[in-house]
């Protein structure tokens, strides 16, 4: 009885050995079998077999679904073998096994035949391979898939789907199959699908309801009609909120832009034409950081903002203690000479780097867009200069409001001459300004880096629009800059799409002389005696 014990468990190990081939020679028979019902004679024995393998739930069905879509199943003329071809060039093709998938050699394509298929089948095959992968593990590829099937069922699919309905357990995945099981029946005339796409913003739905609607069936051509304007008016609702998204992301570079600028102008009454050249340097900054780091885009991208800051504010300070101290209460002189300076550091850049756009990276987290629904989606990258601007406008404010150095500026703006009486020394509050408002510019040379390419003028661009923003808002007021540079932004992407680029703009510019006529310092207007001088 011991020895039998001892023996047992050997004896089950041995059966198990034994029964492994005989399940694979089970399995590879009736592969055989599968793929042999596919090289039928007729296209319509071909639908049923691959409606067969499907069934069938082979681990192998895919496979042999791709390879018969893609041209690549092949059966060998001599022995009925059947193979998946890896690359058809040449004369002689290299082969796997379509049972096992394992490398076959080579073989002349004199000694294969294709299993060929029509555009039904081609058809019929696209949405197999949908509906298998409606049983993916992973949600996405479920929804993926059910989101593929969109205007693409026949009467073939319509009950494997329906039993896909009713096991998914997520409910995007039911609601997308629903759609386009009712995308189906409306091709067929069931004027009841239309209550199932209505309000939808799928391009495959609209399609389809504009077919429905020139139909011959007065009943569906009204419903597919009416359900059609109620889609449109959702459309007009989501355009709408595109526009204002992508002004507002326009608004935020302006702001970025024109922050530091109102900074510097506003203590120093200085017109600083370099302050485009000072972005520049914040986005050769960023660029720089990718060629010390390559291959990790995100972390230059992040190392580059506070690098980007400290790059600008130490050039602002050379500009500052080397032209502007002298020029001190002469605006005009210091808008030429500081013009001067930005043609030196456009110059400078193109000699040291070089004349030609440079590309920045942009990171994987920063790729792509947030969907919101079929009709509005919102690209990532302006989503995240949108944030960016907030962050350093808050910032900004924490500063301003409740650091010694903030007190000291909003003193030095409002009367110099008291605030040297009180003992601050307004020659460094100067620098430190400048400092602090060139540091700005670098970081919206950081944010624009991911929105357009790097060059020598890239500063240029803004350096006009970051003026009108300093004006519109009111000279020196943070909120004004904010609001300013936002409704900007908004009012040249609304008047875009119907004035053009360059018309829109010089609507803008009339615009802000129209409003300055009334309001000559700008939406918030400086409180103090500086305001009164």
């Amino acid at each position: 009885m011991r020895m039998l014990q001892r023996l047992l468990p050997g004896l089950l190990c041995l059966c198990l050995l034994c029964s492994l081939p005989l399940a694979a020679q089970a399995q590879d028979e009736s592969g055989q079998a599968l793929l042999a019902s596919l090289d039928a004679d007729s296209y319509a024995e071909k639908g049923e077999a691959i409606e067969e393998i499907i069934e069938s739930g082979d681990p192998r069905s895919r496979r042999w679904l791709e390879a018969l879509l893609g041209g690549k199943l092949q059966r060998h003329k001599e022995n009925g073998r059947f193979v998946v071809v890896v690359e058809n060039r040449g004369r002689h093709w290299p082969v796997v096994d379509a049972l096992s998938f394992e490398a076959a050699g080579e073989m002349s394509r004199r000694e294969l035949d294709r299993v060929g298929i029509n555009n039904a089948l081609r058809g019929q095959l696209q949405g197999a391979l949908a509906v298998l992968d409606l049983h993916a593990e992973a949600v996405e590829e479920r929804r993926d898939a059910a989101r593929a099937l969109l205007g693409d069922i026949d009467a073939s699919l319509v009950e494997p789907l329906q039993a896909v309905i009713d096991s998914e357990a997520d409910g995007e995945v039911r609601h997308l199959l629903e759609q386009a099981l009712a995308i189906h029946r409306l091709a067929q005339g069931d004027v009841a699908a239309v209550d199932a796409l209505a309000g939808s913003l799928n391009s495959q739905v609209r399609a389809a309801l504009t077919a429905a609607s020139r139909s011959d069936d007065p009943t569906l051509a009204q419903a597919a009609s009416a359900a059609l304007a109620d889609i449109e008016q959702k459309m007009r609702l989501n355009r709408g909120l595109e526009t204002l998204y992508f002004g507002l992301s326009l608004g935020s570079v302006l702001v970025l832009a024109a922050i530091g600028l109102a900074i510097t102008f506003g203590v120093m009454g200085v017109i600083n034409m370099a302050h485009g050249e000072l972005i520049m340097l914040g986005a050769y900054t960023t660029w720089a950081m990718q060629q010390l780091l390559p291959g990790q885009p995100g972390l230059a991208l992040i190392l580059a903002i506070p690098a980007g800051f400290l790059v600008s504010a130490l050039a602002g300070v050379a500009i500052e203690r080397g032209v502007i101290q002298f020029l001190k209460g002469r605006p005009l002189e210091t808008l030429l000479a500081t013009f001067g300076v930005s043609l030196i550091l456009q110059q400078l850049v193109r000699t040291v780097i070089s004349p030609q756009n440079r590309t920045v990276v942009t990171p994987d987290w920063l790729s792509g867009s947030l969907m919101l629904n079929e009709g509005l989606s919102l690209t990532l990258n302006r989503l995240y200069v949108l944030g960016f601007a907030l962050v350093v406008f808050a910032g900004l404010m924490l500063v301003m409001r409740r650091t010694r150095l903030g007190l000291e500026v909003r003193a030095v703006t409002q009367n110099r001459g008291m605030a040297r009486a009180m003992g601050i020394r307004a020659t460094r509050v100067d620098i430190l300004t400048f400092a602090l408002g060139s540091g700005v510019a670098g970081l919206a040379g950081v944010a624009l880096s991911q929105l357009t390419n790097v060059g020598p003028n890239l500063g240029q661009n803004y350096i006009i629009d970051s003026f009108m923003v300093v004006v519109f808002g009111g000279v020196g007021n943070l909120w004004g800059t904010l609001v300013a540079g936002l409704s900007l932004g908004v009012i040249n992407q609304v008047l875009e799409p119907w004035a053009g680029a360059v018309l829109a703009k010089i609507l803008v510019l009339v615009l802000i002389i129209l409003f300055i006529q009334k309001r000559p310092r700008g939406l918030f207007p400086q409180k103090g005696r500086a305001a009164e001088g």
